[in-house]
């Protein structure tokens, strides 16, 4: 009897051994992703995206000011307080709409309303209105106002201008806003040595967007300074990450993807060796070609923070192609990406003002970032 039971039990221990096996095979490999359309910047959608920064960025109301009062005389309205960026809802959007009408003049010259865009561009970014800009920062109170996404967005700006080479009106607009450029560029070498800990957010404070736009800026301009302390910082901060919980994203109100700014800031920094293996320890699912994602879903576009979710669509995108950008084992993430754009873009134009203050550069950055 007892032989029995010592092969009954030597038979359990091999069948057990055999579902632990099958469990560990990998579910993913079982999927076929489904191949979508690849997006396309052309001049019809250069157009009709531009309607959208166009009309916003001169109206001034409804306005969310970020203002820590400090008296009775910082009561001013929008367009008193910040002339060059006083529409579109809030400063940063003011001012990522500017950038986006940079951006398409300079890949579109035929766009529709180019002289109007112009005007407009050159009336806001005056040599008066940028001075009355850096009176701002510099009061008592405003240390950290917009810090440090309205920063990014700010050097984005300068960034597109100064690479825009042969115009005439890029040229000035660039000296327009050259101080408070200027003042932005301080601002980060002032404030991230002081900075002992990362913002992992999905929203306006999240740390990695912010040093991936001022570093594209410094590598742009050859700000050495800016650039080496933003590698620093980067490493410091995210060097040693493992296992970023995906799983867990997007938050309610995102518009960013916590996991995938951090890797597109390390693909900045790091050498390609070295990101290859740093990505494979930080997000090692994106190394599988059947790895899917489902997109951020929008319950309602007509509540300010739910259409978030339209922007971390857009987001996820351009993260996605940019760790994807010159690494061919990463060359199915382009897919995804699409994806995720294509769930956001037919909705973000004649849609409500709370979206539509701001999706436009969120489309347009996106679309920039896809390739053939």
């Amino acid at each position: 009897m007892g032989k029995i039971y010592a092969l009954l039990l030597v038979l359990l221990v091999l069948s057990c051994g055999n579902v632990e096996e099958k469990e560990v095979l990998p579910v993913s490999t079982l999927k076929k992703v489904e191949l979508v359309e690849r997006p396309v910047l052309n001049l019809n959608q250069a157009n009709r995206l531009s309607q959208l920064p166009l009309h916003c960025m001169g109206t001034e109301y409804p306005n969310k000011l970020g203002q820590t009062i400090g008296g009775v005389s910082d009561l001013k309205t929008p367009k008193e307080l910040h002339p060059a960026f006083y529409g579109c809802f809030d400063w940063h959007s003011a001012v990522h709409g500017h950038w986006s009408l940079v951006s398409l003049l300079k890949q579109f010259p035929n766009l529709e309303r180019k002289d109007e865009i112009q005007q407009k561009l050159l009336q806001n970014i005056s040599k008066e209105n940028i001075a009355q800009e850096l009176l701002y920062f510099e009061g008592q109170y405003n240390a950290s106002f917009e810090r440090t996404y309205g920063w990014a967005w700010l050097l984005k700006l300068a960034e597109e201008l100064h690479t825009w080479n042969g115009s005439v009106v890029a040229e000035e607009l660039e000296v327009n806003l050259q101080p408070l450029t200027d003042l932005i560029v301080r601002k980060y070498l002032e404030f991230l040595p002081k900075l002992n800990y990362p913002i992992r957010v999905g929203e306006h404070s999240n740390t990695a967007f912010g040093l991936s736009f001022a570093y594209d800026y410094a590598v742009a301009v050859g700000h050495n300074e800016l650039r080496v302390l933003i590698e620093n910082r980067a490493k410091d901060f995210y060097n040693d990450d493992q296992d970023c919980p995906i799983e867990w994203e997007p938050s309610g109100f995102d518009f960013l993807s916590p996991c995938l700014e951090e890797a597109a800031l390390m693909k900045r920094v790091l050498s390609v060796e070295d990101f290859k293996v740093w990505i494979g320890g930080f997000l090692p699912e994106l190394s599988d070609e059947s790895f899917d994602w489902s997109v951020g879903e929008v319950s309602d576009r007509t509540d300010g923070k739910l259409v978030h979710l339209d922007g971390v669509n857009f987001s996820r995108a351009w993260s996605l192609n940019y760790v994807a950008k010159g690494l061919s084992e990463y060359q199915h993430l382009q897919n995804l990406a699409n994806k995720h754009i294509n769930y956001s873009l037919p909705s973000i134009v004649g849609d409500s003002y709370e979206g539509g203050h701001w999706l436009g550069s969120f489309a347009i950055y996106a679309l920039n970032s896809v390739k053939e």
